[in-house]
């Protein structure tokens, strides 16, 4: 029996892959715990089944009002870095020294986004793995960046300087032992960054997920096209004018097309299934789904602050989102393609690969309108080639094993450590 502490940001995109790796490794007898800046957002979705080490860190909102609204590129990056994936390793690093301490792993297993983790494995002579819940660092996005690059260099050796191992000089982003990348090359393309130790494409992580009771199934038209549109959960402001344009751009198909809309902002105003409020349940992230709606409800568009997103993907024919990773990945490996709209850090890597590999079509976030966005549908839905692609990345993704085979690659990690 080993030890495995998992490190992550406050971050449900994050967190969501590793669970069900840590579910299967408590399957098999190991010790699991977790350590992160928001216990309650992990508890919520990984359950009681492991202990929670509390860290301090930074607030994924309080970075978010200091964004200038039109920062975008390399800007937005270091943006990202400045002001929340620094401060937040800097501030986690205390709570992960004393979960080490109290938990004492065999292995921790580091977000890529969360660098106090491999720093302190580091400097506690632990091994450690890396969790790439995104593929986008593996094509190194700040290529021809030379500034920004040395900008980040020396910000992350002051950081080794203060929490790691000053003696060496290992990127928290790649560990020297273990890289579990959530993708495949089928996906990701073949990685341009030569750091770290061994890539191991696991897939992604697709286990059941805890959802409650409410959503209006049979409000789907079996005889029309389904669309999910997201924007995850981090975009719930900037979402309003892109929700209202794919709302538009549906309800013009509305003979052919119905459309699930997640508006967790109410970017759209009240809808007709909000109001009531005597159905409300919530999902695994505590969000509520909205309240049944009733016979007079819009029968073309569906608005709701939250669905059960793995469940409805078996249902939809096609997704509207952010080109955020999990959100990506998902929808591939159900064999649906995607219109991608990326709004800042790795989303606009990740929409590449989406294009890159076939399985959907790129549009502005800022400036797409109705007519783009329904051409683009239209593509998605109507041109074989984009679901043919979908579908051949799906069947690499279920190929590569997910969360069994990375719980396979941490037990060996940990073997090979004794």
């Amino acid at each position: 029996m080993s030890g495995f502490l998992f490190v992550v940001p406050p971050l449900v995109g994050h967190i969501n892959p590793a669970v069900g790796v840590a579910d299967l490794l408590l399957a098999r007898g190991h010790r699991v715990a977790w350590a992160c800046a928001d216990p309650a957002l992990v508890k919520r979705l990984a359950g009681d089944r492991a202990p929670v080490f509390p860290c301090a860190g930074t607030v994924p909102g309080v970075a978010e009002a200091r964004r200038p609204p039109d920062l975008r590129g390399p800007e937005a990056l270091k943006f990202l870095w400045e002001w929340y994936l620094l401060p937040l390793a800097g501030a986690m690093a205390p709570g992960v020294r004393a979960a080490v301490e109290a938990f004492r792993p065999d292995v921790v297993v580091a977000d890529q986004q969360a660098f106090a983790g491999g720093l302190v494995a580091e400097r506690a002579g632990l091994p450690w793995a890396t969790s790439a819940t995104t593929s986008a660092e593996f094509s190194d996005p700040l290529a021809g960046l030379p500034r920004v690059t040395e900008w980040l260099a020396e910000r992350l050796a002051d950081l080794r300087g203060s929490v790691g191992d000053p003696s060496v000089d290992t990127d928290p982003r790649f560990s020297p032992h273990l890289m579990l990348a959530f993708s495949t090359v089928e996906l990701a393309g073949r990685p341009t960054v030569a750091r770290g130790g061994p890539i191991r494409w696991v897939g992604p992580s697709i286990t059941a997920r805890p959802t409650a009771a409410g959503f209006p199934w049979d409000w789907l038209d079996p005889g029309r096209a389904t669309v999910l549109v997201t924007l995850g959960t981090a975009n719930a402001d900037a979402g309003g004018r892109f929700l209202g344009v794919c709302r538009e751009a549906l309800r013009a198909r509305a003979d052919r097309v119905q459309g699930v809309v997640v508006d967790p902002g109410n970017t759209l105003g009240t809808d007709p299934c909000r109001s009531g409020g005597d159905n409300l349940t919530a999902d695994s992230t505590g969000a509520p789904y909205g309240a049944h709606p009733s016979p007079g409800h819009d029968k073309d568009l569906l608005v709701l602050p939250s669905v059960p997103q793995l469940a409805l993907l078996e249902r939809v024919d096609a997704v509207v989102c952010h080109a955020g990773h999990n959100t990506v990945c998902e929808a591939l490996w159900h064999g649906v393609p995607l219109v991608v709209a990326p709004i800042r850090d790795d989303q606009p890597v990740v929409a590449g690969q989406v294009v890159d590999a076939g399985a959907g079509v790129r549009v502005r976030f800022g400036r797409v309108t109705a007519a783009g966005l329904g051409a683009a549908l239209d593509a998605v839905l109507h041109e074989p080639g984009h679901r043919a692609a979908a579908e051949r990345v799906g069947t690499a993704f279920r190929a590569a094993g997910g969360a069994p085979a990375a719980a396979d690659s941490l037990e060996q990690l940990a073997w090979e450590q004794r």
